[in-house]
């Protein structure tokens, strides 16, 4: 239940907090008051739209917050949440569960399951589609549930063999389109003969015929210099050391010495003639290192940074092919699996459609009797099964359930959703949730003027209504019927006033001789004896029998 809601800065409402109880909480006042702000400010926090012109005059943000009782929801803390929307005049959005920072979509979807609000801007999970094959089977309650329990745990084998199925490739296309590519890739790499450490040779060789000439021309330098003039030099000394190496030892160490360094030039010298003679590379040889190279990228770029991960890859291609080709057996069993629990989801999906078929007309022709009583005798409510003969099945088996309704003699069914008149729809959910009150799991219902248009007869019968499924919700509820506000476990007044210029709303709750007074007042329009005698009586009979 919501314990208590703060409003602040939107439209007449300044700053304004509310204590909300259990039960039925009726709100009456003034018109103009602000009443409809407060069921417009539960929307906001509900994740509805919000027009920034909502904003009060001279502010720059509104903020609405709500604290809710929720013992057992896994957000709640010590048993409670705390809601909260911060809208400003820039458009910027702030929205929070419990201080933790949602978006609008995420704090409606959470919201849907604790407040519905009816009135003109509905947030109602009833009337969503989706929802409506949920309400129906917790009305049929025991007799469904057993068979429901089987089928889920069913479907949820049935969804497992499908995704290994998946994964082991038992769809035959799937397989084959996957047996064809690694075939394709395996016959790229093995044909591709690639060899370890290639690339880097290749790498080098591309090097050298990119420097090529400048390679030659150093060399040839090299070369000329060697044999033109250091090794001539040399051989020149060598001789002028031979006339004296008699003389003294030193002279003939000096002269072996210099020809070691004569022989090893002498050696350098061919080796680098040697060298210059190699440095010849036709254009052919240069197309087919480029090619050879470009056709190892290319593996890379699929398969692998490195030619060793290309071959490992190669190798995980041939293992996978050959595991897939050995799948039969497997998927052979596990399609015959499925095949077999394809059967008794149809069995039990049949004995589901029978029971829902049934029971749904029980469930229909209950909303059409509230609603006869609630002054819609021509209305027809019908809470339509269909089966779906394609057998796709889903977790409820092989059934679709939307809630129509005719709200006048020859017109044809619509989705609640389609239904234009704002008091015609909350008569319908107020039928509905009457009959569902107890199967219901949304804790929250809001009613704004859901009075409208009726009769005191009609009024008397709302009321009781009203107040016989507030046993199961928490009700906050606007009304100008002294019938309906005389049922009020709580009563608020809403009132307005001008401060400084402006006109700001306020609300008390009221205590039983002021509730006496406003249920006279709404109902002859001022409080006299005799109008207090009547609210009295009305109050009398407050509880439903």
């Amino acid at each position: 239940m919501i314990s208590t809601i703060h409003i602040k800065n939107i439209g007449i409402i300044d700053d304004l907090s509310i204590d909300l109880n259990s039960g039925l909480n009726i709100l009456t006042g003034e018109t103009g008051a602000g009443k409809t702000l407060i069921i417009d400010s539960l929307g906001i926090i509900c994740g509805n739209r919000f027009s920034k012109e909502m904003i009060r005059k001279g502010e720059e943000y509104s903020c609405v917050e709500a604290s809710i009782f929720l013992p057992e929801n896994e957000r709640a803390i010590d048993g409670n949440i705390i809601v909260s929307r911060e809208i400003y005049s820039n458009g910027r959005n702030s929205c929070k569960i419990n201080g933790n920072l949602v978006t609008v979509n995420e704090l409606k979807e959470f919201m849907k399951n604790i407040i519905d609000i009816h009135g003109q801007n509905d947030n109602q999970t009833i009337l969503d589609k989706s929802s409506h094959i949920a309400y129906l089977d917790s009305f049929i309650g025991d007799e469904l549930i057993d068979i429901k329990n089987e089928y889920r745990n069913l479907f949820e084998r049935y969804n497992e063999i499908k995704e290994e199925l998946k994964q082991n490739y038992g769809d035959e296309k799937e397989k084959q389109r996957r047996v064809d590519l690694l075939k394709y890739q395996l016959n790229e790499i093995e044909s591709s003969k690639l060899k370890l450490g290639e690339d880097d040779k290749l790498e080098e060789q591309k090097k050298l015929i990119l420097n090529s000439e400048k390679i030659t021309e150093n060399l040839k330098i090299a070369d000329e210099s060697l044999s033109e003039q250091t090794i001539d030099s040399i051989n020149i000394a060598i001789k002028a050391l031979e006339k004296i190496e008699t003389i003294d030892e030193i002279y003939s160490e000096k002269l072996a010495g210099l020809k070691s360094i004569y022989y090893d030039i002498q050696e350098l010298s061919r080796d680098i003639s040697s060298l210059n003679d190699d440095m010849y590379f036709d254009e052919d040889e240069r197309n087919e290192i480029e090619n050879r190279l470009d056709i190892i990228y290319s593996l890379k770029r699929k398969y692998g940074n490195t030619i060793e991960e290309i071959l490992n890859y190669k190798n995980d291609v041939e293992k996978e092919l050959y595991e897939i080709e050995n799948l039969d057996e497997i998927n052979s069993k596990l399609k015959k699996k499925q095949k077999e629990i394809e059967e008794k989801m149809i069995d039990l999906s049949n004995k589901m459609n029978k029971i829902r078929i049934k029971k749904s007309k029980d469930l229909s022709e209950k909303i059409n009797k509230e609603l006869s009583e609630l002054e819609m005798p021509n209305a027809r409510f019908n809470a339509s099964v269909e089966y779906n003969n394609e057998y796709k099945f889903n977790k409820n088996g092989l059934n679709n359930v939307e809630f129509l309704i005719s709200t006048n003699i020859g017109e044809e069914e619509k989705p609640l959703i389609k239904i234009a008149s704002g008091g015609e729809m909350s008569r319908i959910m107020l039928a509905i949730k009457s009959v569902l009150a107890e199967i219901d799991k949304v804790p929250v219902l809001i009613f704004d003027e859901i009075d409208t248009g009726i009769s005191g007869k009609t009024s008397k019968v709302v009321g009781e209504k009203i107040k016989n499924i507030s046993k199961n919700y928490q009700i906050l509820m606007i009304t100008h019927q002294a019938t309906i506000a005389a049922k009020g476990d709580y009563n608020y007044y809403i009132s307005k006033s001008v401060e400084n210029g402006k006109t700001r709303t306020s609300v008390k709750k009221l205590n039983e001789q002021e509730t006496l007074k406003e249920i006279a007042r709404i109902a002859s329009g001022d409080v006299t004896d005799i109008s207090l005698k009547h609210a009295k009586e009305l109050r009398n009979s407050k509880k439903v029998a």
